[in-house]
């Protein structure tokens, strides 16, 4: 820490002293103006037409993209602090080739319980580009992150009241930070120098979700800025705020895996194999989202030299609540009523579930088995960024820039769940519906409204605490030819220490209440009953939950169901329904005594330390004199990265004395410091050639790399050396086999993703806002991340080395993404009077991916399960419930087609639009929480096993993917007079329904379906 705190001071008097150094280059005589420059500096009689809000924003974009020496989309705000979505995420799905996740989902195991695919996301989440996560995300051509286990921003916590505008970056060259293989989100804020003098505005708004009712929700935002001009130079000062809160409700209803079964439907003995869902569930969470910005800058400048200093923080809560129900027992012994329709590939459609084999301990109560819950979840992230720039220019052809940034995010997470289980007589399903529905008559209705039919099922909780934090600083150097063809080299070095630390509880984060495989006489059975609500001791503490309004009312409404109180959820609660346990336990000492999940150790910490020192050199170029100008850039850019893991090995070794002859290991638990090095070269090279003021072409050519996510890197690895023996004739132990295998949590020896970076484009711009564009693109990665069998080696007490085959990340792909990106704006400038205010924008992303393992995994059956070559199986490609491999999967997060459409309108103090953003299906995982199992519950298909046809023979994973969502939104702006705006905005006005699919033989079947409804926004805004 110390050494940490010396390397900051040392950088800050570096820079102080390159200040000293600007001010006196600036006290040197300015350099005469140049007779072009002259000629330019006189006066000329022009026509000024002034353009503002959406027509300038779009303006702004187009010229940004025209004019960069890079691919580059941009979205400008239509006014200060007026982005055209509520969320910077949301903001990026407009771009070309920018596609975002609608789920909760995390990275990070620590950062969770793994269910977040389940759960939907009110402003959406995990930006991809052109197909890839591999994002790279600053702030002002800074680096910018959260503290979430990853390496670049979560967009959803960053107030887009604060942003001037987004930049894009489809293939960087030199000059910018290396870690944008997808590509490079550069999130801009506004300066004082960005206005002419004074500037002051303020807006507010409030917003109301139909779903939801209740409460509108304000929200406000602020900016005041000047500047002065003194004898000490120019300063200038600016404030930036913003508040703003959402309130949101989703519904959701799934559906279970589909098993193979011949004996299911009643009365039916052909024996016909046909794939039975064990049943459906159905939640409301209610969303509570608050979101806070300040950011503040100072700029001064004198003669030949400026400097800025800029403070950013993001903070960002959210809370949820949720209940739900979920209904699925024992597959084998789920039954289907007499009349149960099936589709083509004899998967059910609509029937009546039971479960007369299943039931409570004792055999009382036979149904199928249900569980309810109610859950409580919530994340805080703050991200706070200082910057200090320094700008000189040193002679009239040399300009030295340095930068010094700190940057600290934190993150802190909590999520208590509480379940109850029951059994109950049947479930009518029908899935033909776009929602899938489950129908409750009278008497099922008021079998789940009775507390009496339920007992105390289990608890889940689950805390972590993240911190990352950075230091970087770089010095820049623009040096200027006087030269027909060469322009200016750039060049620079940049050198960065970041740190992150994660801590979260694990392993026993789900622990029963009481659970029925628990409660019975045979010895290891601890309980004598269920926690029956039933019993006096266990009464209380829930209530019946009614699911109104559910879907808006577009489908059956579930029956009311009774859940605990929300006042559980906390440390007091947890105590007190873990304490039922003690109540009903038979065996002394209790084994079955909760005992908080474990916090903060070794194996729930994940520590990072990463050292980058880089240098580049650009060459810009333009041949003017050509018949078609081209003008461009080459460079090479070359960074070395030091990257330290702190965590245990942990070895386990068996009894030697009783196997004698076995290589003796010593066992050890150790905290080891791992340390991994690499450098990496990037060249690139970006041509554009000028057909005509209107027509130009771009061709880019790069290589990039992105470093692994530091959750991907924990140094965490538990291996054992296992013997197998049998007794011979005379007694003797004989050795059968020796295993030495393992799992790691991550692998800090992983290297980077590489890529070779190709773009094409053709740029077709004809008037101010008027434009068309095609790019395509071609990405060849290596050294993907996947998990995958590595070895880990150790040496025995004769120096032998045996190595431990370990489940762990590994650098074990190839891939490629290729695609095309179509994009069209215009207004119609030339029809008359107010017909000349429409305009339409809109664009077009064509993708294609395919992914190689290195080592290739050849296997058609995921069984015998268990073994690491199954496992791998099921993590990569996933497997059915009957066993049989799925694979030929795309790389996750990839829609094969993506569109934006909208009809704008700008004309006097009236500016509209209405946008449609649309993505096919994606995959999200191949292995997700949900549509997997960990306990053998699927079937054994596999011809040759010998568990052929049997349950309970296989793990399965059934791949998750997004489904095609389109969403329309809609903003209407209404000019009172030059300071005074007001607005309407509405999300989500087709009513769309955000759908999930699982992966089976037997196609892609419904998983989920969520619903929002509408969001409504009124704004206010004032500037002077």
């Amino acid at each position: 820490m110390n050494k940490h705190r010396r390397t900051a001071i040392s950088l800050a008097a570096a820079q102080a002293a390159l200040l000293c150094t600007g001010v006196a280059w600036g006290q040197a005589a300015p350099a005469p103006a140049s007779a072009a420059s002259a000629a330019e500096a006189k006066p000329q009689k022009i026509e000024t037409v002034i353009v503002s809000g959406q027509r300038a924003a779009l303006q702004s974009a187009q010229k940004i993209k025209q004019n960069s020496d890079e691919v580059v989309d941009s979205i400008v705000a239509d006014d200060i602090g007026k982005l055209p979505d509520k969320s910077v995420t949301e903001v990026l799905q407009r771009i070309a080739g920018v596609s975002i996740d609608r789920t909760l989902n995390r990275a990070d195991p620590q950062q969770g319980v793994g269910d977040g695919v389940m759960h939907f996301a009110a402003e959406g989440t995990g930006v991809s580009v052109r197909g890839l996560s591999y994002v790279r995300s600053e702030l002002n051509g800074r680096d910018s992150f959260s503290a979430n286990g990853g390496r670049s921003l979560s967009f959803e916590d960053v107030p887009p009241e604060l942003m001037a505008g987004v930049d894009v970056y489809k293939n960087p060259s030199a000059e910018q930070v290396e870690g944008a293989i997808g590509g490079l989100v550069n999130l801009r804020t506004a300066l004082p120098f960005d206005f002419k003098g004074f500037k002051g505005a303020f807006s507010a708004e409030t917003s109301r979700q139909q779903l939801r009712g209740g409460k509108a929700e304000p929200s406000f935002s602020g900016l005041v800025s000047n500047r002065w001009k003194t004898d000490l130079g120019e300063i200038g000062a600016l404030l930036d705020i913003a508040h703003s809160k959402i309130a949101t409700r989703a519904n959701g209803v799934f559906v279970e895996p589909y098993y193979p079964r011949t004996d299911a439907l009643i009365g039916d003995t052909s024996g016909k194999l046909r794939w039975i869902s064990k049943g459906g569930s159905w939640s409301a969470s209610d969303f509570d989202r608050t979101r806070d910005g300040l950011y503040g800058a100072l700029q001064w400048r004198k003669n030949d030299v400026s400097s800025s200093l800029t403070y950013f923080r993001s903070k960002y809560k959210m809370d949820t609540r949720e209940n739900g129900m979920s209904v699925g027992g024992t597959n084998t012994q789920i039954t289907l009523d007499p009349g149960a329709t099936f589709d083509a590939n004899d998967a059910l459609l609509t029937g009546t579930l039971r479960a007369p084999g299943d039931g409570a301990p004792g055999g009382a109560i036979h149904g199928l088995g249900f569980a309810t819950l109610s859950r409580h979840a919530g994340r805080t992230a703050d991200t706070r960024d200082i910057a200090w720039n320094i700008t000189a220019k040193v002679s009239p052809s040399l300009t030295l820039r340095s930068d010094l940034q700190h940057i600290k995010a934190i993150s802190d997470g909590t999520d208590y769940l509480i379940g109850t289980g029951g059994w109950m007589p049947k479930q009518q399903v029908d899935f033909t519906t776009s929602t899938p529905s489950f129908n409750f008559d009278a008497a099922d209705r008021a079998f789940l409204a009775d507390a009496s039919n339920y007992y105390w099922g289990s608890a889940q909780e689950h805390r972590d605490h993240a911190t990352a934090s950075e230091t970087a600083w770089r010095v820049d150097g623009k040096l200027n030819f006087d030269d027909a063809v060469l322009n200016d080299l750039r060049f620079g070095f940049r050198l960065t220490h970041r740190g992150a630390i994660t801590q979260s509880t694990h392993d026993s984060e789900w622990a029963q209440i009481t659970q029925p495989w628990a409660v019975g006489k045979d010895g290891w059975q601890p309980f004598s009953q269920l926690a029956w609500m039933s019993d006096p001791r266990f009464k209380g503490d829930t209530h019946i939950q009614p699911f109104n309004n559910f879907f808006n009312g577009k489908g059956p409404m579930p029956a009311p169901i009774v859940v605990p109180d929300m006042n559980l959820l906390n440390d007091a609660g947890f105590k007190k329904v873990h304490g039922y346990a003690d109540l009903v336990c038979q065996v002394s000492p209790c084994w079955a005594h909760w005992n908080p999940a474990q916090y903060g150790d070794d194996k729930g910490r994940n520590e990072q330390n990463e050292r980058t020192q880089a240098v580049y050199g650009q060459l810009r170029f333009s041949f003017d004199d050509l018949a078609y100008p081209v003008d461009g850039n080459v460079g090479v850019r070359a960074v070395y990265t030091q990257a330290d893991a702190v965590g245990n090995t942990i070895l386990t070794v068996p009894n030697y004395q009783q196997n004698p002859g076995v290589p003796v290991l010593e066992p050890k638990a150790e905290l080891q410091t791992f340390h991994n090095a690499y450098s990496s070269v990037l060249p690139s090279l970006n041509l554009r050639m000028k057909a005509n003021d209107k027509l130009q072409y771009r061709m880019a050519l790069s290589k990039g790399v992105s470093r692994p996510d530091l959750y991907q890197m924990q140094a965490y690895t538990t291996i054992s050396q296992t013997v197998q023996t049998h007794q011979d004739a005379s007694g003797h132990t004989v050795v059968d086999s020796i295993s030495y295998t393992g799992s790691a949590r991550g692998n800090p020896m992983l290297k980077p993703v590489k890529s070779n970076n190709l773009d094409l484009t053709a740029e077709y711009y004809f008037g101010p806002t008027s434009s068309f564009t095609v790019a395509v693109f071609d990405k060849q990665l290596r050294d993907v991340v996947i998990g995958q069998t590595g070895y880990y080696r150790v040496s025995d007490t004769s120096g032998q080395p045996h190595d431990f085959a370990i489940t762990a990340p590994v650098n074990g792909a190839k891939g490629k993404t290729r695609g095309i990106e179509v994009g069209y704006q215009q207004y119609f400038d030339k029809l008359p009077g107010w017909l000349s205010g429409f305009g339409v924008s809109g664009n077009v992303t064509l993708i294609d991916s395919t992914m190689t393992m290195y080592d290739k995994i050849n296997l058609e059956w995921c069984t015998p399960r268990g073994t690491v070559e199954t496992e791998l199986a099921r993590n990569l490609y996933g497997c059915d419930t009957n066993g049989h491999v799925i694979g030929n999967l795309p790389l996750p997060g990839m829609s094969r087609r993506a569109f934006n459409l909208a009809l704008l309108y700008d004309y006097g103090p009236l500016s509209a639009r209405i946008a449609y953003s649309w993505r096919s299906k994606y995959l999200q995982a191949a292995n997700a929480f949900g549509t997997n199992d960990d306990f053998g519950n699927g079937w054994d298909y596999n011809p040759n096993s010998p568990n052929y046809k049997k349950p309970f023979s296989s793990n399965f994973s059934l791949p998750t993917w997004g489904g095609a969502y389109g969403q329309v939104d809609m903003g209407v702006h209404y000019k009172v007079n030059d300071d005074l705006g007001v607005s309407f905005e509405a999300q989500n006005l087709n009513d769309a329904l955000y759908k999930q699919y699982m992966q089976q033989g037997i196609g892609l079947m419904q998983r989920s379906a969520f619903y929002t409804g509408r969001r409504y926004t009124v704004q206010m805004r004032y500037s002077f």
